[in-house]
């Protein structure tokens, strides 16, 4: 059996493997779809295929809804050509239980796979069309993070940026530009009301998501690029809102033990691949079961009844609650730490660490002590049981593949919010620092993983990460064994507000960090010393 179109309707096989079919005619919504768009979803990646597109099926399934998902990208090319349109847009999605079974499905969800690019005539001009469309309710996002950033480190543009702005609205590149030039041509064809939805596990995504797509129209009509007119559409919230968001699911890379489950079962052609720009994809997608979405309830033309499917729709007040809850306190500053100390500790799967007493130890410290006594309880989800679920149940699942290495992609994104975020509130609260300890454990970690060797002084690979050579040229002539080398090379890092949110230099908790650092270079077991001396 392949996953296809066709195949579904050999129904009973399928059953027998063990597969959930989608309810509904597919056929039959993506024709409903074609001709009266409600969504599109820019990144069409894991989080997507496991979470957001089975939400929508669940409302096809129950028949709350008629039509399907369009999945657009505006980065990897091949993940569109080679995932969906090699297997009909259809995606095997796995769910990983704690207790080492799998749950399969089907997902048919997505209407159309779309390449977000004027380079792709074709599919681009169907894509203004859908933005024309009077129907269309929502256009969503998970591109990361980084998706939405403009600028370098240094507060210029990025290269693809300036030329951007320069060029105008016509042949657009970065995927700022590319939404910012399909919000115009709707806005040119009638204008009608629009929520545009960052779904990217970042603090207050819709805001960053926001801020981009005003910059980039605003610098086109300083030049006479675009019309004022355009601007002031785009800053009226009834006419296009920004509605925030929390996400919470973890996908990990496709699993090759995963692969061999549907193998054994009987499904055919399984084999990720990676793709030219780096994407490590598959036909099937893995995750974890738990899920969490919180969103803003603000959605000028109407929106899917997705509550009925498990969403949480409330005001932007108790979603930034709930992000900076999870962000900040309850999961990703533990996934970071983990990660960091995973990949010195020559980890390769996050459930592996969760056996670690010394681990166990720095991320119960880190979200217990540390950040519970700083974080708002945003009312719908109590924060003692979201750590809880994390730490005993989420996080030692010994069926999740994740690994330390993945979570520790793109970490200078990220360390502001899920550390400089509970530093703030410290300093805002007028709180002690002195019984912090884990928390500069884990920044003095993400330093000392920067080197590249790890706790036996053995070569490390280094996740990508946009500041890598900037942030390695600081700590350039660093050497284990020697702190005497470190000198004032991490004072630049420390006191990077752009990083941290605040000067880590100026707090009592900088030098706590430098003084970690200085005893995890100080050879070979020095991390694992460490960890034990101050956490033991």
């Amino acid at each position: 059996m392949k996953v296809s179109l066709d195949s579904l309707g050999r129904r009973d096989e399928w059953r027998q493997a063990g597969v959930r079919l989608p309810a509904f005619d597919v056929r039959a919504m993506r024709e409903k779809t074609y001709a009266h768009p409600i969504w599109v979803h820019f990144g069409a990646g894991n989080i997507f295929r496991a979470f957001i597109a089975v939400l929508q099926q669940r409302l096809l399934d129950a028949g709350e809804s008629e039509y399907g998902i369009i999945a657009a990208d505006t980065f990897d090319v091949d993940n569109i050509r080679m995932i969906y349109g090699g297997y009909d847009n259809l995606t095997m999605s796995v769910t990983l239980n704690a207790n080492a079974t799998i749950d399969k499905e089907i997902i048919a969800s997505v209407s159309e796979a779309l390449v977000a690019s004027p380079e792709a005539a074709e599919e681009y001009a169907r894509l203004r069309d859908i933005f024309a469309a009077p129907s269309l309710q929502m256009v969503s996002f998970t591109i990361t993070e980084k998706g939405y950033a403009l600028r370098q480190m240094n507060g210029e543009y990025l290269p693809v940026v300036a030329e951007d702005l320069a060029a105008g609205p016509a042949r657009p590149r970065h995927a700022m530009s590319i939404v910012t030039a399909l919000l115009l041509h709707r806005y040119l064809n009638g204008g009608h009301p629009l929520a545009v939805v960052s779904m990217d596990n970042c603090s207050h995504n819709g805001e960053k998501l926001q801020a981009s797509v005003l910059e980039i129209a605003r610098a086109w009509a300083r030049v006479g690029l675009v019309p004022e007119a355009f601007v002031a559409w785009l800053s009226d919230e009834s006419r296009v809102a920004f509605p925030w968001s929390m996400i919470d699911k973890i996908t990990p890379r496709p699993d090759a033990e995963v692969q061999k489950m549907l193998e054994a079962a009987g499904i055919e052609d399984m084999a990720p691949i990676k793709t030219p720009r780096g994407s490590f994809v598959a036909p099937f997608v893995n995750a974890e079961k738990p899920q969490y979405l919180v969103v803003e309830d603000h959605f000028p033309n109407g929106c899917p009844p997705l509550e009925k499917a498990g969403l949480y729709f409330t005001d932007r007040a108790t979603v930034n609650r709930t992000e900076r809850m999870k962000v900040t306190t309850c999961l990703n500053p533990l996934h970071t730490a983990l990660a960091v100390y995973g990949c010195l500790l020559s980890y390769t799967r996050i459930c592996d660490e969760m056996k670690d007493a010394d681990l166990v130890r720095l991320v119960g410290r880190l979200g217990y002590q540390e950040g519970l006594p700083v974080v708002t309880d945003p009312g719908i989800l109590s924060p003692k049981k979201f750590i809880d679920e994390v730490i005993n149940e989420r996080l030692p699942n010994p069926f999740m593949p994740d690994t330390p290495q993945r979570i520790a992609t793109d970490t200078s994104l990220k360390v502001g919010i899920r550390f400089g975020e509970t530093i703030k509130s410290y300093v805002e609260g007028n709180r002690p620092m002195d019984d912090l300890v884990a928390l500069p454990l884990a920044i003095a970690g993400w330093l000392r993983y920067l080197l590249g060797v790890d706790d036996q002084g053995n070569a490390m690979p280094l996740s990508s990460d946009p500041m890598l050579e900037d942030l390695q040229a600081h700590l350039s002539g660093i050497t284990l064994g020697n702190p005497d080398s470190v000198g004032d090379r991490l004072k630049p890092i420390l006191s990077n507000r752009l990083l941290f949110g605040s000067d880590l230099t100026t707090l009592p908790l900088g030098p706590r960090i430098e003084g970690y650092f200085l005893e995890e270079i100080a050879g070979p077991g020095a991390v694992r010393a460490t960890l034990k001396r101050h956490l033991g």
